[in-house]
């Protein structure tokens, strides 16, 4: 492989940069996140990205210790990307970006590509405590790792247990919280979220 490229400055965000500011990696990272996925899994989920560049990034990411690669068992027998320890810790970073960028979303555009999954991490921002959060959209369901602090964050589809909280909301309410336009507190209250489940993740978002 071609060495990788660097800004060659004695600074952590320069060195930070040199592994994760090439387009495409931060949001490679949001998809594996998810946990393990494969490469036509990740690009079906990363429209706009050609196989040559997500190829090049994976393998960037490999040598650069964010990601693995690694055959399943059989029946599956697939080959999959999974973040390192050190991929996983860019969470925050994405968080933070996530955040910072709220301002930026506006009204979704009639060329803007969405996945449900998309809206986890702004779910993630608004939600407190620990648990699994099932989260039901027009454009599909997901789920939610709260405050557990190691394994994949998210995933596609119900919960694999019973969750501590199932929320059901409209892409609209979604979008608002997305930009910061309305709380998710403020969403369950007005009864634009419905919060079902007994565990402590519902009950602190049905508290008035």
């Amino acid at each position: 492989m071609p060495p990788r490229r660097s800004y060659d400055q004695y600074c952590s965000a320069a060195r930070a940069l040199d592994l994760v500011g090439d387009r495409w990696t931060l949001l490679i990272v949001r998809e594996l996140l998810a946990g393990p996925r494969r490469y036509t899994d990740l690009h079906a989920d990363l429209p706009g990205v050609s196989t040559d560049v997500l190829a090049s990034r994976l393998k960037d990411m490999e040598r650069d210790g964010l990601a693995t690669r690694r055959r399943l068992p059989p029946p599956g027998a697939a080959y999959v990307y999974e973040l390192s320890d050190r991929g996983s810790r860019l969470l925050p970073v994405l968080q933070a970006l996530g955040a910072w960028g709220e301002a930026e979303l506006g009204e979704r555009r009639p060329t803007d590509a969405v996945r449900a999954h998309w809206f986890a991490l702004p779910l993630l921002r608004a939600l407190r405590g620990e648990g699994l959060v099932e989260v039901a959209l027009d454009e599909g369901d997901f789920h939610l790792r709260v405050g557990t602090g190691e394994g994949p964050v998210y995933g596609d589809g119900p919960a694999p247990g019973e969750p501590d909280a199932r929320l059901v909301l409209d892409a609209g309410t979604c979008e608002a919280v997305a930009r910061g336009d309305v709380t998710l507190a403020e969403a369950v209250r007005s009864g634009r979220v419905t919060v079902t489940g007994d565990g402590i993740l519902a009950k602190a978002l049905r508290e008035p």
